[in-house]
């Protein structure tokens, strides 16, 4: 496939952004089933249905939301993952049809940025699982004295544990993306084990499925409810909406269009909602047996009196939270900070500067308040990344017909060079699908008044992926045919 690629543009070109030639791809339907199991069996799907629930939805509503979302953000996932089966090719690389040679790095960095910060939490997670573990073991890591500033809010246990863990995440990235695959199988039979486990264990201890699932709808009316489900369903699309974008850095080792097409709706929609039912069935059983509501499956584990069974379970939470870390979080924002500078950053040096960034954000705190980050972080970044999703999706199957050059791909001179690199038509439709969904993020963070708009304007950003998406597709459409 890449016989006459230019290879000597070293501005363009590395071994990790260059196409993966047909026989040497050995992803199939099960590596990408196991892929989205591994994935979505993680804390924060365990976690997803709390806040609706929280926010008025009894127990099934949520899990639909939960489905409709994943079932919607599954169709851009299969789409942009075309590319990647057809022409072996990476995100970075693909967005440069669309955005320009130079101009594809804006969405390479907007989505780097995302999963940086996702890195972090996720790594923290795992780290405090593994304290949770430790502590019983060895007492003393709980009285540790302090050797960090009372103003960074970490203490010396959680600490240690959590470096642990981050080089563990990094010596997975050292080890390359084949032990990502072998990583996700292993979690993909493993994880779906401990999850029934745990699913039993709620139904014999609560003598039943529990009060949740008799709990009603909060809402009294049909306004009511749709003023909350379509925000929630916006989170929903906001949680992928990530991997929707750079799923062709996975695609691209596909053994064929119907391994990756099969495997991803196989994997994606049923294992998040399973796991999310999984997550509302555990929880409804901890009100009975302890008295108390507990959403975080961390701090459930450490309810059990057994030593080797709160190890056991960290270990799995560990193991979920790595491979799920490695394959969403590392994989994208690598190849994206590859792309930046491909003669100097190859896929680990991507890898460990995306390791970097997690830590230096100070992840213990933004975990801080779960439910609001993950809600107000999903619907932002999905304002941002849904343009980008709609540009593409326009471009290679509306305007390029689904054709690629790919030589030109990585030739500063060819077609997909637009204005010295940038397709200023790409970049002018991903301000204007942005732009409307800009007022109610404002709002929504309390930067601004609610009176200082109108509540229509306000309004949008509860369809922000949605808005976004149409706007900045439907804009590049009409400027590409000019």
């Amino acid at each position: 496939m890449s016989e006459n690629l230019n290879t000597s543009n070293t501005a363009l070109y590395n071994a990790d952004l260059a196409p993966i030639p047909q026989n040497q791809r050995s992803w199939n339907t099960w590596n990408y089933t196991a892929l989205w199991i591994g994935m979505s069996l993680c804390i924060p799907t365990y976690m997803l249905s709390s806040s609706l629930i929280d926010g008025g939805m009894n127990w099934w509503q949520a899990i639909l939301t939960i489905f409709l979302g994943n079932s919607i953000v599954l169709i851009p996932m299969i789409l942009n993952g075309h590319a990647g089966t057809k022409y072996g090719i990476p995100f970075p690389v693909f967005a440069r049809s669309s955005f320009g040679t130079k101009g594809a790095n804006i969405p390479a960095m907007l989505r780097a940025i995302v999963a940086c910060g996702w890195f972090g939490i996720q790594t923290w997670i795992g780290g405090f699982a593994i304290f949770q573990m430790m502590r019983l073991w060895i007492p003393a890591l709980e009285t540790l004295p302090g050797v960090f500033p009372d103003s960074w809010g970490l203490e010396t246990g959680p600490a240690i544990c959590f470096l642990s863990f981050w080089f563990l995440n990094m010596y997975v990235v050292y080890l390359g993306v084949d032990s990502i695959r072998k990583l996700l199988v292993f979690k993909a039979i493993f994880l779906p084990i401990a999850a029934l486990a745990l699913l039993a264990w709620a139904i014999v201890a609560a003598k039943g499925l529990g009060p949740i699932l008799a709990t009603p709808s909060k809402f009294t009316s049909s306004a009511a409810f749709f003023a909350f489900f379509f925000p929630a369903l916006t989170g929903m699309v906001g949680f992928w909406a990530t991997l929707s974008l750079n799923i062709p850095d996975f695609t691209r080792y596909a053994t064929s269009q119907k391994a990756q097409i099969k495997g991803q709706i196989f994997g994606l929609p049923p294992s998040m909602t399973l796991f999310a039912f999984v997550g509302v069935v555990v929880t409804s059983a901890t009100t009975i047996v302890f008295g108390t509501t507990i959403w975080d499956p961390v701090v459930l584990a450490g309810k059990f009196d057994s030593k080797i069974l709160i190890s056991v379970a960290m270990i799995a939470v560990a193991i979920s939270t790595l491979a799920t870390n490695i394959a969403a979080n590392i994989v994208s924002p690598a190849n994206d900070f590859a792309n930046l500078m491909p003669s100097r950053i190859d896929f680990r040096k991507g890898g460990y500067i995306t390791g970097i960034i997690g830590m230096l954000i100070f992840p213990w705190k933004l975990i801080a308040d779960p439910s609001g980050y993950i809600f107000t972080w999903l619907v932002g970044y999905s304002s941002l990344l849904g343009p980008v999703g709609g540009i593409m999706i326009v471009d290679y199957y509306f305007i390029r017909k689904q054709t690629l050059i790919l030589n030109d791909l990585y030739d500063s001179k060819g077609i997909y060079s637009f204005t010295n690199g940038f397709n200023i038509k790409a970049i002018a439709a991903l301000i204007i699908g942005i732009l409307p969904n800009i007022p109610g993020f404002l709002v929504t963070i309390g930067l601004v008044s609610p009176d200082l708009f109108p509540t229509w304007i306000t309004g949008l950003y509860h369809y922000a992926w949605f808005v976004g998406f149409g706007i900045s597709g439907l804009i590049y459409w009409i400027l590409m045919k000019k």
